[in-house]
Parts: structure tokens; C-alpha cells; sequence
């Protein structure tokens, strides 16, 4: 990272993360197989190399700006059949409405060299959603964020750090298995204590109907 690309890199992320904190109650999954992945970051960071990458297998040099693109993967995970949504959203600022209802919608996070506090903004409590800070094109000679700088950001942040490359697909499935992973351990959590949550319901209920002879 030179400082001016480092200090573009934590100004987007801080929005997206603005918008993450927000209000909006994340979706459950009940007993379906399917997540919604977001994958997020600045105009040139790679985003769409990086899931084309991943769903096709493919590299395309030239720079195409994404307005937004979704796309479906099948993915084995833990023995079961997933199935993932990846939502490519826009680099680009005009866009605003577009990227709050990708955050809301999406169960899970790729923040390729930015956008964190607009997903914490939207989605209240941070550190229980899965989110994977990337950096991207690792194959560059003259690289924007040094490893040890995007660490430093994903511990601050406590959330995961990878890092890829679209070009020499380098740890392009891995990142999203990855994700996957941690939004499956999320989920068997959430399920666990929403059971342990309804059977103490049940337990003051009964203690309301008991009195004393």
C-alpha cells in the first residue's frame, strides 16, 4: 500500500462497515442449503476477476466496471451440497441503494481491500457475521496493501484475512470455502441457542403455573 492507496482502502471500508452496523435483521437460513455471499470493494480492486475465478474458472485481463452481477455455485461442504449466491456489487459510489440491500440480503462478507463499516451499519452486531477481508492480485510485483497491513486490519476488525490471486488462482476456492465454513459454524449456532433459548421459555412458563398449596 502507498499511504494515499492504504488511506482510499479504510475510508471505503469504514463506509461499508457504517451501513453494516445499521438495523437489519439477518436472515435465517431454517433448513435450507443456500447462502448469499457479497462480495465488496473499490472500482479496480479485482472483485469480479476473483469470482469469475471461482465460478468459471476463468481470467479475463481486461477491466470491465460490474454494475452488479449475481451469480450460483454448487459447493461441497462437511459432506452436504451448498449452494452460493454471490452477489458482485459496484465499486462505484452512485450506487448506494444497491449496495445496502446487497449487505442486507447477504449472509456473508468478501471485502476485497475494503468496505466495513457499511456492513456493520446494515447488520448490528459485526463480529457474529462471517466476513473475509482479501487481498487481492498478490501477483503484482508492486502491491497496494502489504500482508502484514491487511492482517493488522483484520484483527482490528476481528474478522478473517486471505489473501488471493484472480490471475494464478490462488487461494480463490479456499477463500470461499472458507467463508462458507464459517457461516455454516454460525448458523449451528444460532440454531443451538435459539433451542436453548425456547426450552428456559418453557421452563419460566411452567414455573408461572405452579402455586403454592
Amino acid at each position: 500500500f502507498g499511504s494515499d492507496a492504504f488511506g482510499s482502502f479504510v475510508r471505503f471500508v469504514r463506509r461499508v462497515r457504517v451501513r453494516l452496523f445499521g438495523s437489519v435483521v439477518r436472515t435465517g437460513h431454517s433448513q435450507s442449503n443456500d447462502y448469499r455471499v457479497a462480495v465488496f470493494g473499490a472500482a479496480g480492486v479485482g472483485k469480479s476477476l476473483l469470482v469469475l475465478r471461482f465460478v468459471r474458472g476463468t481470467f479475463q485481463e481486461t477491466y470491465i466496471p460490474t454494475v452488479e452481477d449475481t451469480y450460483r455455485q454448487v459447493i461441497s461442504c462437511d459432506k452436504n451440497i451448498c449452494t452460493l449466491q454471490i452477489t458482485d456489487t459496484t465499486g462505484s459510489h452512485q450506487f448506494p441503494a444497491m449496495q445496502r440491500l446487497s449487505i442486507s440480503k447477504g449472509h456473508a462478507f468478501i471485502l476485497v481491500q475494503p468496505i466495513y463499516e457499511q456492513v456493520c451499519q446494515i447488520k448490528g452486531d459485526i463480529h457474529k457475521i462471517p466476513i473475509m477481508l482479501v487481498g487481492n492480485k498478490t501477483d503484482e510485483t508492486q502491491r497496494e496493501v502489504a500482508a502484514n497491513e491487511g492482517e493488522a486490519l483484520a484483527s482490528k476488525w476481528k474478522c478473517s484475512f486471505m489473501e488471493t490471486s484472480a490471475k494464478m488462482n490462488y487461494n480463490v476456492q479456499e477463500l470461499f470455502q472458507e467463508l462458507l465454513n464459517l457461516e455454516k459454524r454460525r448458523t449451528v449456532s444460532l440454531q443451538v441457542d435459539g433451542k436453548e433459548s425456547k426450552q428456559q421459555r418453557k421452563k419460566d412458563k411452567l414455573k408461572g403455573k405452579c402455586s403454592l398449596m
